[in-house]
């Protein structure tokens, strides 16, 4: 059995757990806490399912505060399960929530990076070949300049060992800001560059071409 197998049966594993609490809470076997825990529970599979699949669903900054407010939960419900006296039912939705966190919080944790091809558009990915490939014509970096009329911005982009490094300078009337930012995946330097930049791929040339 290869890993991307086993995720899979993993994530079919959580699902059914899901199906099964949301039986027993129809049944009235649940508490307020359990419905809450369940909600959290379906939107943390969905992840788990995206992480999976490599397809982004959501916002990508929502998952790695979801992955620490589920620790943090698992650690409160291991509290109270050690230090309280708990009725069976509650006792037992606490300690299987609490264990089956555990996986779900590393893998939203992953998923939640935002330097992924899984969270570009389309028309990231193009513009990211199109990067890559300016970049292997030649040993020295790619710069671009841009302008909105108030605000001048200048990019230069070089490899930087398996990744990508942008640096950047902005000038807004007689304020100046430079910083560096580096990336694995050139799609979310492509966001980086547009986003924060104003700057996309057909700006860029090499200095000595310029």
């Amino acid at each position: 059995m290869n890993l991307h197998r086993a995720y899979r049966l993993l994530a079919l594993f959580y699902t059914v757990l899901l199906l099964v609490g949301a039986i027993a809470l129809l049944a009235g076997g649940g508490t307020a806490l359990s419905l809450a825990q369940l909600a959290l529970g379906a939107i943390a599979v969905v992840g788990l399912w995206g992480y999976i699949l490599k397809r982004g669903f959501m916002n990508p900054r929502m998952w790695r505060p979801l992955a620490a407010l589920l620790a943090v939960a698992a650690v409160v419900q291991l509290w109270a399960v050690l230090n309280l006296s708990l009725s069976g039912e509650l006792l037992t939705w606490m300690l299987a929530s609490a264990i089956f966190s555990v996986l779900l919080v590393v893998i939203l944790y992953r998923y939640g990076d935002r330097d992924q091809a899984l969270w570009a558009t389309p028309e990231e990915l193009e513009a990211a070949r199109r990067l890559e490939a300016l970049l292997e014509e030649g040993d020295g970096p790619l710069q671009a300049e841009a302008s909105d009329g108030q605000r001048e911005s200048r990019v230069t982009v070089t490899r930087d060992g398996d990744g990508f490094r942008a640096s950047v300078t902005r000038r807004r009337h007689a304020e100046r800001e430079s910083f560096e930012e580096r990336f694995h995946h050139p799609a979310t330097l492509v966001f980086f560059l547009e986003k924060f930049a104003g700057v996309s791929v057909q700006d860029f040339t090499r200095p000595d071409a310029a």
